[in-house]
């Protein structure tokens, strides 16, 4: 693990933002001619040619991130608010009860326990789908463990349910937020199109998970010993004096308004998006309103709420400064000309004779850069503003090409750079050596499904 430590994510976007600031001196200014289509600026890939670039100096590096924070000020904002909304909406502990109820019932009903595994990890993964879920995965590990130690299965199981699944949620999105939302804003598609495709690619992802760890569950539950961590289990099993979820009560009234409430609330806003084509403004507005009705019905006091929605902005501070990081990387080269040139340097690796192969290259690309930097709204930031004019060049449509920035959050589960994939197999005490080679089978089924699902938009040319 600490061989495979890498530098912290500041470190690398700052590095790249010194790297940038040097190519300007190093790679001449080019431009493309560009025309307008449907009201969409796309770029004419037979226009290309150099101009005087304007490097950018230590100066200029210096002021680049307070440069994007600006230039990103919108979707910052949104990230924050939503952030924030979204705190308040767990802080009424509605989600977690709803999770709870469930769990206890399995007790009682063969047939609860028989659906134990796809109930769940589709609540994840819906979770991942829409809301973003991800880190808020991880306090649900101390609740799916001994659950599933309980019902015959092992560790791996209990990890899987709230993390596989939220993490298929999150690359097989259809509203969330922080990749899509961000990605389609920035690429200068309406946000939360193409919502059909979407959905059918996330029932596909979740369906196949589930699939494979029910396969994986019967398994270990005839054979116990052919668990990875068959050994560390029984420890655990010594140790399990009781189950969380045996305490739970049920579900109460308030709990049931604001989940309603909260279903709701994403039924506005995709009318809000498909009928009256909202934005981010629109949509991060929705979710203010939200969070403010969710806390007078949760029975939340001023302090209690306010305490909750700072606490939720905070939290993703971080990922704000990555965007304002990433932003910078895009005005130093944009300021210095050298955009158009590094397109028309990456096409000749991306364009294929078939936009398939194109969008599939593309995927590609977004994988090792989610080894990297494993933020969804910063990659987003990072990667779209290249990405988007780079898939007009190559005939790839940007939706396509946003779908393909999505998919590269599949290698999340496995990869040791990530933070939630550590701190997740840090709490269930599984060496990430073993998790990995548990995983790798699973990873591969994502990676060939990832190439198949980008098929059929470029076929169908999707919009």
């Amino acid at each position: 693990m600490k061989k495979l430590k890498l530098p912290n994510t500041f470190v690398l976007l700052f590095s790249l933002l010194a790297l940038i600031a040097l190519a300007t001196w190093l790679v001449p200014g080019g431009k493309y001619d560009t025309h307008v289509v449907n009201g969409k600026t796309l770029i004419d890939p037979a226009t290309f040619h150099y101009i005087t670039s304007n490097p950018q100096g230590f100066v200029a590096l210096m002021m680049a991130p307070i440069k994007g924070f600006v230039e990103a000020a919108l979707i910052i904002g949104f990230v924050l608010i939503v952030g924030g909304a979204f705190a308040v909406l767990q802080k009424t502990e509605a989600i977690d009860s709803m999770i709870k109820s469930v769990a206890k019932a399995h007790t009682n009903s063969a047939f609860i326990r028989a659906m134990i595994i796809p109930v769940f990890v589709t609540m994840f993964s819906l979770g991942g789908a829409t809301f973003g879920m991800s880190e808020e995965a991880i306090p649900f590990i101390l609740i799916f463990i001994p659950l599933a130690l309980a019902l015959g299965y092992d560790s791996i199981v209990g990890v899987s349910i709230p993390f596989i699944g939220s993490q298929v949620g999150f690359a097989a999105a259809f509203l969330n937020p922080f990749n899509v939302g961000i990605a389609q804003g920035i690429a200068g598609v309406p946000v939360f199109s193409g919502l059909q495709y979407r959905v059918i690619v996330w029932v596909i992802a979740t369906t196949l998970t589930i699939g494979f760890l029910m396969w994986y569950a019967a398994k270990i539950k005839q054979s116990p010993e052919k668990s990875p961590t068959f050994e560390l289990d029984q420890e655990k099993r010594k140790s399990l004096k009781h189950d969380e979820f045996t305490h739970f009560t049920g579900v109460t009234v308030t709990h049931k308004l604001v989940l309603l409430l909260f279903a709701a609330s994403l039924g506005v806003m995709v009318l809000g998006v498909v009928k009256y084509e909202w934005f981010i403004n629109e949509i991060a507005a929705l979710f203010l309103v939200m969070a403010i009705i969710v806390g007078v019905v949760g029975k939340l006091s001023s302090d209690e709420f306010i305490e909750a929605f700072l606490q939720g902005a905070k939290d993703l501070v971080t990922t704000a400064l990555v965007i304002a990081l990433a932003r910078g990387t895009m005005i130093l080269a944009r300021d210095a000309h050298i955009i158009d040139t590094m397109l028309h340097g990456l096409m000749p690796f991306v364009q294929s004779a078939s936009p398939v192969f194109a969008a599939q290259k593309m995927f590609l690309i977004q994988t090792v850069i989610n080894f990297f930097i494993h933020s969804g709204s910063g990659q987003a930031a990072l990667t779209m503003p290249i990405m988007a004019p780079l898939a007009d060049l190559v005939g790839v449509t940007r939706q396509t090409a946003i779908l393909a920035f999505q998919f590269g959050e599949f290698t999340t589960p496995m990869i040791p750079t990530s933070g939630i994939t550590v701190g997740v197999l840090a709490l269930a005490r599984i060496p990430w050596a073993t998790w990995a080679k548990w995983m790798i089978q699973l990873q591969l089924m994502y990676l060939a499904l990832a190439l198949l699902l980008l098929i059929p938009p470029c076929l169908m040319y999707w919009q």
